[in-house]
């Protein structure tokens, strides 16, 4: 009999085994993971680097990044936030640095630092770990004595159980099957697959920018859509940063922002919707071609076509220029006021048709999972399953990239395992 059983050997999986060993020593604690090593994700994550998390936020603030679960997650960063995030794993020797961007990362650059490190503390807490220990049943046990749990390797009892298995359909099934509500995932960071000639050949190129997306065409639109369309119109799908151009269409920053904050409403529409892109920001299609007026003006001699005026790659500046219909010998002083509005509306009002997604791996993250309603955010402890806790991805939370998505499996598996450790030493006082 095990006082936690701890089902997924990720990031939250870990977290929660360590710090219920470390707060009560002597727990008997085992990590039950299916694949064939531990903390995979982890080891992917931040491109191989491990984003472990954000900057130090105030809770709002840091909670105003997950499109699912913002509203739950402030009282839970009141307690365990990046801050201790920080201080736990400097604790295991693995120094941090905070980039411009707020993304907190080893300073190794390597995940195997953070890897090697939650291994080895584990081991130094005596806790059990098993590896393709892929999880086939769970049940309460007669008279509340705690769960069984069936696997490939024999079945284990426990008193408490840590669900975090991150986004596992076999562990969602488990549970619907004991009652809870599972919300339908979906991908919630996906680039977009856009053919357009206005980006072949223009790989690799980034430049900040506003990317939007449009409602749908057409007075009638499938019921499924409804929703998209009304967040459409209202311009609630829109996302501002860096913009990426790949081989498939558009990545980066905004395109992944937006790409969380519309996981839902893009699936209604099987990937396939129309998003303006506004290549300069901090202008609008009526007020640039005053300012481009003043290029023409100042510039006249010099071609359009070479022009730096908009602080964009060459390249893309070119190509925008191009498709605005002006010759690529047209110089300043020859351009159209119609010509004008033409390479205005390319550079803030661009429209491209998205047809299907691309998974970005590095940070593959689902929308869904079980429902928040059935949780008690104070401890993550399983509303209608007293004794189960769940934490990290199994739930319907999720969040934009920049170490966000870490954070909450950190924070709820930490709320957990508080709670399991502080359960287990008050049953051994009453003993």
């Amino acid at each position: 009999m095990y006082d936690l059983l701890v089902i997924g050997g990720g990031a939250a999986g870990f977290y929660g085994a360590i710090h219920a060993a470390r707060r009560e020593p002597g727990m008997r604690i085992a990590i039950l993971e299916q694949n064939k090593e531990f903390l995979s994700k982890v080891r992917i994550s931040g491109g191989g680097r491990c984003n472990v998390t954000h900057r130090p936020l105030e809770p709002a603030v840091l909670a105003g990044n997950y499109p699912r679960g913002n509203k739950e997650l402030i009282g839970p960063f009141h307690t365990h936030a990046s801050r201790e995030v920080m201080a736990f794993f400097e604790s295991l020797g693995i120094p941090l640095k905070t980039e411009g961007d707020g993304r907190v990362f080893p300073q190794s650059d390597q995940s195997e630092s953070v890897i090697s490190a939650l291994l080895e503390e584990a081991r130094k807490l005596g806790i059990r770990m098993e590896t393709r220990c892929r999880v086939t049943g769970i049940a309460e046990a007669p008279e509340g004595s705690g769960w069984s749990v069936a696997t490939g390797s024999g079945d284990f009892q426990s008193r408490y159980l840590l669900v975090a298995p991150g986004g596992s359909r076999p562990v969602w099934a488990l549970l619907a099957g004991l009652g809870l509500r599972i919300i339908p995932p979906v991908p919630s960071l996906f680039t977009f697959r856009i053919d357009d000639t206005r980006l072949n050949g223009l790989q690799g190129i980034s430049a900040p920018g506003q990317v939007a997306v449009l409602p749908p065409g057409g007075d009638e639109a499938p019921v499924a859509q409804t929703n998209y369309r009304k967040a459409a119109r209202k311009g609630e799908l829109q996302a501002e940063g860096p913009i990426l151009i790949t081989h498939w269409g558009l990545s980066g920053p905004a395109v992944l922002k937006l790409s969380a904050w519309g996981a839902r409403l893009f699936a209604a529409t099987g990937y396939r919707f129309r998003i303006r892109v506004n290549w300069m920001p901090e202008y609008h299609k009526g007020s640039l071609p005053d300012f481009l007026e003043q290029v023409r003006q100042a510039d006249g001699p010099r071609l359009v076509s070479r022009s730096r005026a908009s602080g964009l790659p060459s390249r893309l500046w070119a190509r925008l220029v191009e498709a605005a219909g002006i010759p690529a010998d047209r110089r300043w002083a020859e351009l159209s006021r119609p010509g004008l509005h033409r390479l205005a509306a390319q550079l803030t009002d661009s429209e491209f048709a998205v047809d299907g997604k691309s998974t970005f791996k590095e940070e593959f993250v689902t929308a869904g999972g079980v429902s928040r309603k059935e949780i008690d955010f104070r401890t993550f402890e399983c509303r209608k399953l007293p004794g189960m806790y769940l934490a990290g991805e199994v739930l319907d939370v999720d969040a934009v990239t920049g170490g966000f998505n870490f954070q909450n499996a950190w924070t709820g598996a930490f709320l957990a395992a508080s709670a399991i450790a502080g359960a287990t030493a008050s049953q051994a006082r009453t003993k």
